[in-house]
Order: C-alpha cells, then sequence, then structure tokens
C-alpha cells in the first residue's frame, strides 16, 4: 500500500491551514482552492473520496470534537429551531432540490432527482463551525448552526437510503421510509444513551491520563460502529455521547482535560484540513466521468440547481423562525427576533465533504444491471453545489455580516460575570482552607499555608483586575503584565535546566521531569486570551 499520497494530502493541507491563518481568505475556502489547482498539477493522485472511509473513520471524531465543544443547555434551548433546520429542512430540500433537478435535467427519474437532493440537503457540521468561530457569529445563531449540522447528517442519510432503495428498485415506500428514519433516529438516541454512561464512568475510573486520552480519541469510533451495526444512526450516537461527556468533563481529572483537549484540537485540526483540501482535490475524478453532459449544459444545471439550494433555505428558514411565533408564549420567552437573525442562518448553509462522500456512495447499477440513472451528472452536480456553497456564501457571510452590524459580544459584561463567578469560588475554596487547617492532621508551617492564600488571593483578583486600568505604555492590564513577567521567569529557569543539562549536571530524564513541572506552573500562571 502507497501511503506517500495520504502523507502528502495531510501534510500539504496542514502547511496551506497553517499560512491561511495569517491571509485574509476563510481557511476552509482557501484550502479547496489550492485542491483545486494542485488537482491538475502533473503527478499528483487520483484522491477519490471513499464512502467507507469518510463516514465511518472520518465523520465521527469531526462530529465529537465539535459536540464536546457544543453547550448541553444552549442546544436544549434552542431545541425547536435546530429541530426544525436538522429534520425539516433537510426533508424539505430534499424535496424541492429533488423536484427541480426532475424537471431540469432531461431523462432524469424522480427517484434518481430525489436522490440527489438528499445528497446536497445537509449543510457540512465542519464548514458550519469554521465559519462561526471565524466570522464571531452571536452565541444563538451560533448555537443553532452548531446543533443543527449536528444532527442534519442523520436525515440526510437515511432519506439518500430511502431514495436509493426506490431509484434502484427495491420497492421503498413513503410509510417504510417513514419507519426507516424513525427507526434510525430512535435506534441513534437509543445507543448514544445506552453507551454514555458507562463510557464516562471508564473516563472517571482509569488513572492514567493516557488511558483516559486512549479512551477518548476511540470512543467516537465506538458509538458509530454499535449504532450503524444495529441499523440505527451511528451519526445520532455519536453526538449523544459527545454532548453528555462534554456536560460532564469536569468530573475528567485536570491532566486528562489539558491532554484531551491538545490531541483533539489537532485531531480536528489535521482533518478539517485533509477535508476540505480533498474538496478541491475532487475536480477531476468527477469531470473524467461526466461524460455527455460537458459544456455549457452541465453548467447550466449547475448553476441552476445551486439557486434552487441557496433559496430554498431561505423558503423554509424564515416560515420555521417566525410561524412558531405566532404563539404569545414563544414571543415572550423569546423576544424580539429582528430579520438579520434568519438571513445569517439561512445564507450560512454552506455544503461539505458529507454530501460528496454520500454522492460517491452511490453504486453503479440498479438491480436490473442497468447504470445508475445519470449517476456521473449527479456527482458532478453534488461537486459544484458544495464548491458554490464554500465559494459564494463562505466568501460573502463575513462582509454580510459587518453590513448587518450585529451587537458586539459585551466584553465588560462578560468579564463582569466572570469575576463574580470566580469570586464565589475563591470564597468557597477559603471557608474549605479554613476547615482543613483547623484539623491538626493538615497542619502546615505558615508560610506555605500564607502560600495557598495567596495564590486563592491571585486568582480571584486577576479577573477583577482586567476591568481595571490599562498601562498607558504597553496597553496591558495588570493581569496581563503578571502573566507576561511570570513566563520570563519560567523561561529564565527551563534555560538553566537546559544549560545544566547540556553540561550534564542532570541528565535527560530529570530535566523533563523539570520542564514539565514549570509547564503546569506557566499553564496556571498565563492563559491564551480567547
Amino acid at each position: 500500500m502507497d501511503v506517500m499520497p495520504l502523507l502528502l494530502l495531510v501534510a500539504g493541507s496542514a502547511a496551506v491551514a497553517a499560512a491561511g491563518r495569517r491571509v485574509p481568505v476563510p481557511v476552509p475556502l482557501l484550502l479547496v482552492a489550492v485542491g483545486l489547482a494542485v488537482s491538475y498539477v502533473p503527478g499528483v493522485p487520483d484522491y477519490t473520496l471513499d464512502p467507507h472511509i469518510v463516514l465511518p473513520l472520518l465523520l465521527p471524531p469531526l462530529l465529537y470534537t465539535a459536540a464536546t465543544d457544543s453547550s448541553y443547555l444552549d442546544l436544549r434551548a434552542q431545541v425547536r429551531p435546530v429541530a426544525l433546520l436538522s429534520v425539516g429542512y433537510v426533508l424539505f430540500a430534499t424535496f424541492v432540490v429533488g423536484c427541480a433537478a426532475y424537471l431540469i435535467v432531461p431523462g432524469l427519474p424522480l427517484t434518481a432527482a430525489l436522490v440527489f437532493g438528499a445528497v446536497v440537503a445537509p449543510p457540512d457540521a465542519v464548514a458550519a463551525t469554521a465559519v462561526a468561530r471565524r466570522v464571531g457569529l452571536p452565541s444563538r445563531i451560533t448555537t443553532i448552526l452548531q446543533g443543527e449540522s449536528l444532527v442534519n447528517d442523520a436525515t440526510a442519510i437515511t432519506a439518500f437510503r430511502v431514495a436509493l432503495a426506490a431509484a434502484v428498485g427495491e420497492g421503498a415506500t413513503w410509510a417504510g421510509g417513514i419507519l426507516e428514519f424513525a427507526i434510525a433516529a430512535v435506534g441513534g438516541v437509543g445507543v448514544g444513551l445506552v453507551l454514555m454512561v458507562p463510557l464516562h464512568w471508564l473516563r472517571t475510573h482509569l488513572r492514567e491520563a493516557l488511558l483516559q486520552n486512549t479512551l477518548s480519541l476511540l470512543i467516537p469510533f465506538v458509538a458509530y460502529a454499535v449504532a450503524e451495526q444495529v441499523h440505527a444512526s451511528g451519526v445520532l450516537a455519536v453526538v449523544v455521547v459527545a454532548l453528555y461527556l462534554g456536560h460532564r468533563a469536569w468530573e475528567v481529572d485536570f491532566a486528562t482535560r489539558l491532554q484531551e483537549e491538545a490531541v483533539w484540537k489537532m485531531v480536528a485540526f489535521v482533518l478539517e484540513s485533509a477535508v476540505f483540501a480533498l474538496i478541491g482535490l475532487q475536480l477531476p475524478v468527477v469531470l473524467k466521468g461526466l461524460g455527455e453532459h460537458e459544456g455549457t449544459e452541465a453548467a447550466w444545471y449547475a448553476v441552476v440547481l445551486f439557486l434552487v439550494v441557496a433559496v430554498a433555505r431561505f423558503v423554509w428558514v424564515y416560515p420555521a423562525s417566525y410561524l412558531p411565533r405566532l404563539s404569545a408564549r414563544v414571543r415572550a420567552r423569546e423576544g424580539d427576533l429582528p430579520w438579520t437573525g434568519p438571513f445569517v442562518i439561512g445564507w450560512a448553509g454552506m455544503r461539505g465533504v458529507v454530501s460528496l462522500a454520500i454522492a460517491f456512495s452511490i453504486p453503479l447499477t440498479v438491480h436490473d444491471g442497468d447504470p445508475f440513472p445519470e449517476r456521473n451528472l449527479i456527482l458532478f452536480l453534488t461537486f459544484t453545489t458544495v464548491i458554490g456553497t464554500l465559494v459564494v456564501q463562505g466568501v460573502t457571510l463575513p462582509p454580510l455580516i459587518r453590513l448587518l452590524k450585529f451587537p458586539a459580544r459585551d466584553v465588560q459584561t462578560e468579564t463582569l460575570a466572570e469575576a463574580n463567578a470566580q469570586a464565589q469560588a475563591s470564597r468557597a475554596a477559603e471557608r474549605r482552607l479554613d476547615e482543613l487547617l483547623a484539623d491538626e492532621r493538615n497542619a502546615l508551617p505558615g508560610p506555605l499555608a500564607e502560600r495557598l492564600r495567596t495564590v486563592l488571593e491571585r486568582r480571584r483578583n486577576a479577573v477583577w483586575e482586567r476591568l481595571g486600568q490599562v498601562n498607558p505604555i504597553t496597553g496591558e492590564t495588570v493581569d496581563d503584565t503578571y502573566r507576561r513577567l511570570s513566563r520570563e521567569m519560567i523561561s529564565a529557569e527551563r534555560d538553566v535546566f537546559v544549560r545544566l543539562r547540556d553540561g550534564r549536571y542532570i541528565d535527560d530524564e530529570m530535566l523533563r521531569t523539570l520542564l514539565r513541572r514549570l509547564d503546569l506552573e506557566e499553564a496556571a500562571a498565563y492563559r491564551e486570551a480567547t
């Protein structure tokens, strides 16, 4: 097996993503553009998306990291709009886009057209999360988009299977399709509910951070595989488990959390970069099989169906946003809803690698051995829809948000809330320290006891200091200066340890021990301003 193409894909996409952080172009779009350009470089192999790799091996970890970073409480508060988008909109888009393809493309059977509709129906989890992070959407809109992208793949995959069964002549019916959807949804949630408690128990009872993080890497694949084995939705199983584990992450020890955050950031960075690069690299593969539809005819179909996909989302989003608000109880609970919020949600429907992977899983033939109707054209139209939404909507979304002038985050209020929370926690810690020191079994010399109080006071005051004056020369708050000086002191210690190792006064094992101690102190003293 030649692993060189895979290594080149991972290394190249990571390099482009790293460079993209220094340019104003959104990283996903830059990766897609570079993938498109590289796909025609002589000697570059064809990177055909294999659905047997993308769906079970790439989708679970991407869903897992997105779900653990999401807020269960926020998603529960937005369950209605999330459900209307992740289930209602996907089914609506499947029908509308499918019917449009049936009317536009001569000779395309309705069943095959509905297969295409299901393929392009779900906005992509990776694309939504990447854009939300980049443009700084309001928290409610970000929650809705993330919640939609976590669940809608399950709806789309089930709708695709039903439409595909009808297209290949397996006698699928609407009643059977509804039953299959219900079984997949209920089964996926059920598998997630069954797995989440024992998996969390394992995470909290394994004593080594290394073992806990190994388990963390296995969890999304286990949840997905178990659900798919019983013909349930692996997507929903992963999301349910991830939301639960993310909500209870505070029960895991600090070493696991520190390692886990670093590990999953790396995994998400590599996979997201590779996924967007893979989208661009599909162009030669798609064009190679286009056949009789080459030229302006296929381009015309692509433009019209892209417009249908874009418009259909607005047709669904606005009624779904405002019709429930006819209820006085809903209006009282949710307050005013400016038109700008639904507009951004409507425009943020980027498609991604899941649509392409599903499209590539369309079989070459139907049950009687005949070729699947217009399979290559469906692949092409899926590709152009994905590229169109990423480029057109992805490029215009940031300036659109700036134009609509969404209210900026109230940093002062957020900092005040953080300071109040820290003050309450510090008072509880102080009371607990007094209780412990009152027991003679916990007797400490005065300086050490005072050091515990000093650390606690420093943690309490640090947040309040961010509300105070800044240094007129450097522009730093007192807290910023404290953290910077702490890092400088730790850096000086680190240099001495390395010099002692180089002079053979200490060995490498001792150096690693000392450096880890400094790393933990630096992590405690310095927080990234995010």
